[in-house]
């Protein structure tokens, strides 16, 4: 929220000297945030000039210019810039005339840009200052002819300093006002806040005494509510006024104090009616629309849109209706959303003679649902949702009725149409002891009154504490709980002691979160950077990267996608990271080790996700409905995925740079293994996107957590990564699961080991990690470890054959093994592996 501090000071008492940070922080100092402080940002000298003549020189480019003689200071006087009375000043515009009297920003000026203004020579003269426009001066968008001081009602002596006459020195503070709070998105309420943070003298805007609508008059309008499906059982408008001016005059110019006002407010000047309506809710808060009285037909009715309606907004799209939508209608149908947009068959435009007002309370519920189900927010909707003061649309329509009057030389007729529902606001009971202990603060009795008075609830006592009312202009106050939390804003959150508390035992992190903490962990104490990115892909990436051959398998895709190029939820991560890849190589990051931990979505062959079907939002869902949207979800597998590419050891003296391979991923793999407290196993393997003869696939205990390889060269490619790009992905949730609760560490024995290293000569084909495992299988018990050390192939061995050299370590946990004992259990696994593969001893 916007506050123009000229404004502010009409409805209290704000210090002349106050700086827009002494505003900012009383607010802040009754829960407010601050945000930012708008200021025009120009600076002198910008004067009141009068155009004495000009001539009209044709240019070979097909333009005409004015040189223009403008007196910029009075008689024979020095201009505020120090220079002469008059100046010759070139201008493009030809909607003046001689006599006018006009804005001249001077050299040493600067406008909003900043545009600094400098005596230059251009089209044959030295233009000596520049005759400004309203978009120049930051007043709008017109920029089709310099701004005329008569056609905003203004006349001032030359000379004058145009800033101050224009309202452009006033300055704005930016508040976040939160959602509970609707009641300052205005002035009025916020000139309340910093009434009560200050102490200083509040003026009531909405307290001013108006005349009615005359609703006896012959020309009385007739206003009805027609709400046949209410939400949560409340009709969706309670009050709704109406009220008629008449010979409005809508080419008469919007004054300037008031266009920069709203311009700081974050408003743009659309001509007199509409400002003056965006004036009023700006200052009551109370959302306005006007109509063109002679477009309508009939009265105006209130009702729920049918099957099948639509309506034109005043943005020029046709919007087909929900049932759910509350409209405005006449005769002819549908001419306006009710409190988000007002149609265009009825607006009011510079053809418009008669108006008809609206100043409505609509349903919270009702205005933010039809909002979000257009994407069309407004400033209007803002307010409506977040609670408007029901005591005021009869205050704002009549304030907007006498700014027409003044400003736009309309007649208040005092007739029109009212529909007023009674509405007073329940009583709460507050426990004499309940906010002291709640906030931790010692109030004592009349600072609690005191504070609830200040916010303006009626407080009366009974025998337990007292009985509060709420204002009209404050519905989030429903429960004793906000009642507290509004003494303790009052009161000071400074005096809101610091107090450590105390966590209740046998809580904290889950065991799979422990363990999904522990793998990164150990992934970033082993040189990785987690990149966390979108859950989102295309399908072609599902499709490569999330199946094991690359085949087609069911991907979600989402009806309303950020991103229309990727609107699949991701079957892996691998596409994610080769993203950030590519976006850190394209920045010159050469060396990367990344990794990411995070969901998949595994929807099932034949099982349809997603529904059409939305449940109403105004009540709870129970518990059938909940399992069924629980049901049309997918499958969700946390993974954790890294990729390594570039150099692993950097160049330096006397050290030549090491790119990654293979090893470096398995590196990987085995600190994930480690901290999730498993053994994972890697056979060779095939993957779509990965090096044939470099990829292998990962389990534990006979159980495929992953895969693990080389990226292609051509899918590399695709993602503009040189060289080899290693990626390892496995199914985090699963190897937590296989991990168990507990992580159980080895026992060390006393007793030395005995080692021996044993050669198998076998197919060149059957992976060393089957070899392996039946080397363990035979050796039985007394095998501690078995390791791979050597890969031969060639001289001395038969066509298509390997040698494959294991070192084994054998122990006993009772006593000291003899060399007959490790070599018996060697043999007995040489055996297992002979009867598997035909692995023969190497001589």
């Amino acid at each position: 929220m916007r506050v123009p501090l000229s404004w502010l000071r009409e409805f209290v008492d704000v210090p002349a000297d106050a700086s827009p940070e002494d505003v900012l922080a009383a607010l802040v100092s009754v829960g407010f945030e601050e945000e930012d402080v708008h200021r025009f940002d120009l600076t002198g000298p910008i004067v009141v000039g009068e155009v004495l003549e000009f001539v009209e020189e044709p240019q070979s480019n097909g333009k005409t210019i004015r040189w223009c003689q403008v007196r910029v200071a009075p008689g024979d006087e020095v201009a505020a810039d120090g220079g002469p009375a008059v100046h010759g000043v070139v201008c493009g515009a030809g909607n003046f005339f001689a006599g006018d009297k006009v804005v001249v920003t001077l050299p040493g000026a600067v406008l909003p840009g900043p545009f600094p203004i400098a005596a230059r020579k251009t089209y044959g003269h030295v233009s000596d200052g520049m005759i400004a426009s309203a978009r120049e001066l930051g007043l709008g968008d017109e920029h089709s002819g310099i701004l005329r001081l008569v056609e905003l009602g203004l006349d001032a002596p030359v000379g004058t300093d145009a800033i101050a006459l224009l309202g452009l020195d006033d300055v704005a503070v930016d508040i976040n006002v939160t959602p509970d709070r609707g009641y300052a998105l205005s002035i009025r309420g916020v000139a309340r806040e910093y009434s009560h943070s200050t102490g200083a003298e509040f003026r009531d805007p909405g307290a001013k005494v108006w005349g009615e609508v005359n609703l006896h008059d012959e020309s009385a309008f007739a206003v009805t509510v027609d709400d046949q499906a209410p939400l949560r059982g409340r009709v969706g408008a309670s009050e709704f006024v109406a009220r008629i001016v008449r010979d409005v005059d809508p080419t008469k110019p919007t004054p300037a104090w008031m266009i920069a006002r709203l311009t700081l407010a974050g408003i743009r000047s659309l001509g007199i009616l509409i400002d003056i309506t965006n004036y009023v809710m700006i200052e009551l808060g109370q959302p306005i629309h006007g109509y063109d009285l002679d477009k309508l037909t009939g009265g105006i009715t209130v009702r729920r849109a049918t099957a099948g309606e639509k309506l034109e907004t005043l943005d020029g799209k046709v919007r087909d209706l929900s049932a759910e939508d509350l409209l405005i209608t006449d005769e002819s149908g549908p001419i306006g959303l009710a409190g988000v947009m007002g149609g265009g068959t009825t607006e009011m435009t510079d053809a418009t003679r008669n108006v008809l007002i609206e100043a409505a309370t609509f349903d919270t519920v009702s205005i933010a649902r039809t909002a979000r189900r257009h994407k069309l927010p407004s400033e209007a909707s803002r307010r409506f949702e977040r609670g408007v003061d029901p005591a005021i649309p009869f205050i704002a329509a009549a304030r907007v009725a006498e700014l027409m009057v003044t400003y736009a030389g309309g007649t208040d007729t005092r007739a029109g149409g009212a529909l007023m529902n009674a509405f007073s606001t329940a009583g709460i009971e507050l426990p004499r002891a309940f906010v002291p202990a709640l906030i931790g603060v010692a109030y004592t009795d009349a600072e609690i009154v005191a504070a609830l008075e200040m916010i303006g609830c009626e407080v009366s006592e009974n025998p337990r504490g007292w009985i509060a009312i709420p204002p009209t202009w404050r519905p989030d106050l429903t429960d004793k709980w906000t009642l507290a939390e509004e003494v303790a804003r009052i009161e000071g959150y400074d005096r809101i002691p610091s107090v450590l508390p105390t966590p209740p035992s046998g809580r904290g992190l889950t065991l799979a979160q422990q363990g999904r903490r522990r793998v990164a962990n150990a992934l970033a104490a082993a040189g990785f950077v987690e990149t966390p990115s979108f859950g989102f892909t295309t399908e072609d990436q599902n499709d490569l990267h999330g199946s094991p051959s690359g085949e087609r398998l069911p991907s979600i895709k989402l009806a309303n996608p950020l991103d229309g190029q990727s609107p699949f939820l991701r079957r892996s991560l691998v596409p994610g990271l080769l993203q950030v890849a590519h976006r850190n190589l394209s920045r010159g990051l050469t060396d990367l080790s990344l990794f990411e931990s995070g969901s998949v979505f595994l929807p099932e062959p034949g099982v349809q996700y997603g529904t059409s079907f939305v449940p109403p939002l105004a009540v709870r869902p129970d518990a059938a409905t909940l399992a069924q949207l629980d049901a049309s979800i997918p499958p969700q597998h946390r993974h954790v995925a890294i990729l390594v590419t570039g150099n692993v050891v950097a160049k330096q003296p006397g050290q030549q740079p090491v790119a990654a391979d293979l090893a470096d991923a398995l590196d990987a793999v085995r600190v994930i293994a480690s901290a999730a407290g498993v053994a994972i196993d890697v056979a060779q393997a095939e993957r779509a996107a990965l090096h044939p003869g470099r990829t292998g696939v990962l389990s534990v205990g006979g159980t495929e957590v992953g895969y693990v390889g080389e990226v292609l060269p051509a899918v590399a490619e695709a993602s503009d990564l040189p060289g080899r790009v290693l990626v390892a992905e496995l199914d985090l949730d699963l190897i937590l699961s296989l991990a168990g609760e507990k992580v159980v560490a080895a026992s060390l024995s006393t007793f030395p080991a005995a080692t021996q290293d044993v050669s198998l000569v076998l197919d060149a084909a059957i992976p060393a990690a089957a070899v392996r495992a039946a080397l363990v299988e035979g050796s039985g018990a007394l095998l501690e470890s078995a390791r791979l050390v050597d890969d031969y192939r060639g001289q001395g061995l038969p066509e298509g054959s390997k040698s494959l050299t294991f070192a084994l370590r054998f122990r006993a946990g009772d006593r000291t093994l003899t060399a007959a004992e490790a070599t018996e259990a060697k043999l007995a696994g040489v055996e297992v592996a002979s009867r598997s593969f035909g692995a023969t001893l190497r001589e």
